[in-house]
Parts: structure tokens; C-alpha cells; sequence
């Protein structure tokens, strides 16, 4: 009997298919976003990084290119098991013969190039709009600034990123996720709270009034406690996007670095999910006050992994990794991060849920602890192995790493 029989044995006897949760998995789709590969840089503009997000590191080899970017992307996916789609910003749209477009006026031919990418690798993609890094954040803001010209140039980029998410789930047959978010706010104490957050739900009503197909394309609206350069007031607060989703009908996404450090977005999925047709999460590490670290293997992403799946929602909820390290090799950082999400996906779906609820439900929350403690050192990693044997995927992928770094990204 190999480890891997041995370890479904043992599932066995809490009434757990092994076997069966690796299959699901298979078919649990996650969005691996593209801005891990050049730190946020993007193709269309030369400003730095800005507007309460920063990457910090320079680690060598990162992409400067359209080919660069999408070999490091097939080389990451190489090393990554299960279904993917891929998550794009606005930033990356595609210019050549020397034509340049603002964000203002992007097209879906200036994503062709990304539609093309997809297609042959037989992924959906996701997208963002971007509304940072540009010399048309004043001020910090965006969506919700005083200033028409500036609110009308954003509100514009959004109209045309509805366009383009739609433009890709036709092209791919695969819905689009087109995610809203602002680093809209103010450093310190504002005289006027109100009227930021009143022009930010005009421009989103307006965004909203491009007919799209909605079974086609799910918008989500994002929400943040903070940013760099806005640590007293964020205009699209918690508070504010869950009224303004469940108001206008729209998806709302949680970021689970986006909130208190004592909140934890694991505790907020049943709660959605109970108000929600679909959720959407963005899954990254949060440290201390900062968010979008390498995901890891720890307890909240196995939490977040865990409501999903004793919720029964692997179909409800469109599962996104949002983070960025520039100071450790870029590739490495999507793979670990990648397959930690599906790490824990599978350590939910070993988990015996059923069983679990009953004892909470009966009232013998000793047995509920002694359970779940018991279930932490039962032999997950050999079934693991067996999940990246199916999919064809070598558990060592450092070592593919480091020769690909030595290749490729130490020749840039």
C-alpha cells in the first residue's frame, strides 16, 4: 500500500473520499493575477508605482515586456496545479506601431494580444481597472475628486473597462470579473467626509449605466480600511461599498488585506454568502497594517478556504490572489502563493464538515476541539503529493525556478 492509500484509509474513518476531494479540486477554478510579474509597473504609462499601494525590493529579473511578462506567466503555470484564470489590469493594455491609447480611451483591441494568450491556454480573464500609477490621480483621488475633469477622465475609464470585460468573456466563453477599486482618500483628517463619498457613488451609478450582459460579466467593488498617503480617511470604506453592492446589485469582493488587523475576512464569507448571489475574494497576506504579501500556507487562508467549502460554495465565490514581493523572485512568489490557496481549498475538502457541525450543534464543544485538533497532524501532505501527481505537477519547483532564473531572468 503506497502513502497516499494509507492517508486515504485513515480519511476514511472520518468519513472522508480523498480521492473525491482531489477531484474536486480540479475543478475549482482560481485567478492568478499578472501584476506579481513587474511590481505593479504595467505597459501604458512611465509613472512609479503611486496611489496608496508599493512594492518594495528589486529583485532581478523582473518583466519589462508583453513576451516577458507572459513567458514568466507560462512558466509560473507550468509549476501550478488545477484550473486558472488570469487576472489582468487595465495598465497591461497592449500598444504597438507606435499608437497609445489614455486609460480614458482604451479599446478592446488593445487587449487582442491578452484574448490571444488566453485562448490558446484555454483561460478566462478577470480584469481591473486601473485607477493608480497615473498623472490624473490628484490628490489622491480619483473617482470621488472635486475636480470634474479629473472625476469625468476616471469615471470614462471605467465606462471602457466594462466594454473590454465584456469583450473577454465573449472571446473566452468564460465570465469576467471586472473589479473596481480606489485609493481614494486623505492623509490626515478631512473637513468634509461626505460630499468624497457622494461624488464616488455618482461615478459608480455612472460607470453602472453601460448596458453589459450580467451573466457574462460579475462587477465587484472593493473595499479598504487605509492606504500609503491616505491613513485617516479611505472615500471607499467597508461600509460604503457593502451598502452601495447590496444596493445596486453588484458582487462585493473582500480583500483579506483590506481590513483591521483584528478582523479577519474568513468570519465575514457566511455572512455574505447569506446576501449574495456570488462573492468574490482577493486572497493575500496581510502583515500588521500592510497587505499583498505572499500567500501562505497559514491558518486565515485555511479558514477563508474552509467557510467556503463548509458553506457548499465553490460556485458562489470567484477566488483571486492579489499580492506583490519585489524582493524575492517573482515567479517563485506566484507559485508558492498559488498553490497555498489550493492547499488550503484541499485541506477544507478533507476536512469532515458534517461531522463537525453535529458536534457543535449537539453541544459537545469539547469534542469539537479534540476533533479538530486531531484533524491538524492527519498525513494532508500525502495527499497533496497525490493532487499534483494527477496533475501531472512536480512537487519540487524551486529547483525549475532557479534554472529558469539563471536562463532567462539573469539575462534581462
Amino acid at each position: 500500500m503506497n502513502r497516499f492509500d494509507t492517508a486515504a484509509e485513515i480519511y476514511k474513518n472520518y468519513g472522508i473520499d480523498a480521492q473525491k476531494a482531489i477531484d474536486t479540486l480540479k475543478n475549482v477554478t482560481v485567478s492568478m493575477h499578472c501584476w506579481q510579474g513587474d511590481d505593479v509597473v504595467g505597459f501604458d504609462t512611465k509613472e512609479s508605482l503611486s496611489g496608496g499601494i508599493q512594492t518594495t525590493g528589486n529583485y532581478p529579473g523582473k518583466a519589462r515586456t508583453f513576451d516577458e511578462l507572459t513567458a514568466d506567466i507560462d512558466k509560473a503555470m507550468s509549476l501550478i496545479p488545477g484550473k486558472k484564470k488570469l487576472n489582468l489590469h487595465a495598465c497591461y493594455a497592449v500598444f504597438e506601431d507606435g499608437e497609445f491609447a489614455d486609460r480614458n480611451e482604451l479599446k478592446p483591441k488593445h487587449f487582442e494580444k491578452w484574448v490571444k494568450f488566453a485562448k490558446e491556454r484555454n483561460m478566462g480573464i478577470d480584469f481591473n481597472p486601473t485607477f493608480f500609477s497615473h498623472a490624473m490621480v490628484k490628490d489622491n483621488l480619483t473617482l470621488s475628486s472635486p475636480d470634474e475633469n479629473v472625476r469625468k477622465f476616471w469615471v470614462e475609464h471605467g465606462k471602457r473597462c466594462v466594454e473590454i470585460s465584456q469583450y473577454f468573456a465573449e472571446e473566452t466563453g468564460v465570465p469576467c470579473v471586472m473589479n473596481i477599486w480606489i485609493p481614494d482618500g486623505y492623509k490626515d483628517i478631512p473637513a468634509d467626509r461626505f460630499s468624497p463619498r457622494a461624488r464616488f457613488k455618482a461615478s459608480l451609478d455612472e460607470i453602472l449605466s453601460v448596458p453589459y450582459d450580467k451573466t457574462k460579466v460579475y462587477i465587484t467593488l472593493e473595499s479598504k480600511v487605509f492606504g500609503i498617503g491616505m491613513e485617516s480617511y479611505t472615500v471607499g470604506s467597508a461600509e460604503f461599498c457593502l451598502n452601495y453592492v447590496n444596493k445596486n446589485g453588484i458582487t462585493p469582493l473582500m480583500d483579506n488585506g483590506h481590513y483591521h488587523p483584528t478582523e479577519v475576512v474568513s468570519d465575514k464569507i457566511s455572512a455574505m454568502l447569506l446576501f449574495n448571489e456570488k462573492i468574490a475574494l482577493h486572497i493575500t497576506r496581510g502583515v500588521r497594517w500592510d497587505s499583498d504579501h505572499v500567500v501562505l500556507f497559514d491558518d486565515e487562508t485555511k479558514e477563508i478556504a474552509k467557510e467556503i467549502v463548509a458553506a457548499d460554495a465553490l460556485d458562489k465565490v470567484f477566488i483571486a490572489t492579489d499580492y506583490f514581493d519585489a524582493s524575492i523572485n517573482r515567479i517563485s512568489a506566484w507559485v508558492t502563493g498559488m498553490r497555498n490557496v489550493q492547499k488550503a481549498l484541499l485541506y477544507a475538502l478533507l476536512t469532515p464538515h458534517k461531522m463537525l457541525k453535529e458536534l457543535q450543534d449537539s453541544g459537545d464543544l469539547t469534542a469539537l476541539m479534540v476533533k479538530n485538533e486531531e484533524l491538524k497532524t492527519l498525513p494532508f501532505g500525502d495527499v497533496w503529493e497525490k493532487y499534483l501527481a494527477d496533475e501531472n505537477v512536480n512537487s519540487d519547483y524551486l529547483s525549475e525556478i532557479k534554472k529558469y532564473e539563471k536562463d532567462v531572468l539573469s539575462k534581462r
